[in-house]
């Protein structure tokens, strides 16, 4: 299996160690940066013989070396800097996003492809709308990272190991996203059997704005291993066909009566990408809520 990472930065560099520690094929690292993408990848390769990890890694600066992937992962794209629009960096962006996707396009396009480029939703909406790939095929990173960031939170705070957390968030990725305290559970029991509704509204704020407090402390840059993480948990899924639940930003054709535009709910992972939207019972304000996000996306995509 070919596994190909666009984008070499914190996150791109990052998902590559993960991926190259998990075994699942041979890693191709791409960046446009001199020396970027090959530089880490020497770093990596030097690494094997310490981590126990057999492993094949490249790094490119041509984009074609991505021809015949098996799974694209694509982290390119610009942060948001200060003084920035989040409509600014969408634009620019799509310009980044949609040469690499004309090239997926031709050059592999069987690939299962996973966005991570921001903002996330919008970008994977765009990404669908260049390459006309099938919705199972290419889909966004999403909420799969919010949800691991509430299951932390829940779990440092009942002093009990994240592993026993499953929490659920929908929507869009970033501070639109919608933790949903009602569908998570600690061992299958409820959330809200373990706290008041005080807390529980100060656990969904303080994951809200998670990657905010994140980058405040950082100063320069976001968080990566998180969001690596996250990333290499998808890839997994895929590549192991594990048919497991994960929340991604995918596109919605009618589901949770939302059609045409792409966010955050939860899917069952596999070989084949996406094998299936799962619908949870919303009540009238969680649906009210994601139409309202929904709209935003497709209301972004046409500014673009």
């Amino acid at each position: 299996m070919k596994i190909t990472i666009i984008g070499a930065g914190n996150v791109g560099g990052t998902t590559a160690m993960r991926l190259a520690e998990y075994a699942l094929g041979d890693i191709m690292l791409i960046d446009i940066a001199p020396g970027l993408a090959k530089g880490k990848a020497l770093d990596l390769e030097d690494s094997r013989a310490l981590s126990k990890c057999s492993f094949n890694i490249q790094g490119s600066e041509n984009i074609r070396d991505l021809k015949d992937s098996d799974i694209i992962v694509v982290t390119a794209g610009l942060a948001r800097k200060p003084g920035m629009t989040r409509e600014d960096l969408a634009k620019k962006n799509a310009s980044i996003l949609k040469d690499i996707c004309l090239e997926i396009k031709n050059s592999a396009g069987s690939a299962i492809v996973v966005i991570v480029t921001n903002p996330l939703d919008l970008m994977t909406y765009y990404a669908l709308k260049v390459t006309n790939f099938e919705p199972a095929q290419l889909f966004g990173m999403g909420v799969s990272l919010d949800a691991a960031r509430f299951a932390n939170l829940v779990a440092k705070e009942l002093n009990i190991s994240p592993l026993d957390v499953e929490a659920a968030v929908m929507g869009i990725h970033g501070e639109g996203m919608l933790p949903m305290p009602a569908f998570s559970t600690i061992k299958g029991v409820p959330l809200v059997e373990f706290f008041q509704p005080d807390k529980i509204a100060d656990l969904v704020r303080r994951t809200v704005g998670r990657g905010a407090e994140i980058v405040s402390l950082l100063g320069s840059g976001s968080a990566y291993f998180a969001p690596s993480a996250a990333i290499a948990s998808i890839v997994k899924a895929i590549a192991k066909d594990e048919k497991r639940t994960v929340n991604v930003s995918a596109y919605l054709n009618g589901e949770y009566g939302i059609k045409d535009a792409c966010l955050g709910v939860p899917v069952r992972l596999g070989k084949g990408g996406i094998e299936e939207v799962i619908e949870l019972e919303l009540d009238k304000q969680d649906l009210e809520e994601l139409a309202r996000s929904a709209a935003i996306v497709k209301k972004q995509y046409h500014g673009l």
